[in-house]
């Protein structure tokens, strides 16, 4: 069977890949997903201002 130590050790290792694991899963779901959605914003953005200053010139 386990010793207390070894018990202890297996608990930290589980409690680090839990912390991991969602972590991975809350990048995942919200910051991919806002940088994206900013990251194209912003592209149009560009994109529509250069054809405006384009119209202009």
């Amino acid at each position: 069977m386990f010793d207390f130590d070894q018990y202890l050790g297996f608990i930290a290792f589980l409690t680090i890949l839990s912390i991991g694991f969602w972590l991975m899963i809350f990048l995942l779901m919200f910051v991919v997903p806002y940088w994206l959605g900013g990251n194209l914003l912003e592209m149009y953005k560009e994109r529509r201002d250069a054809k405006k200053a384009k119209r202009e010139a």
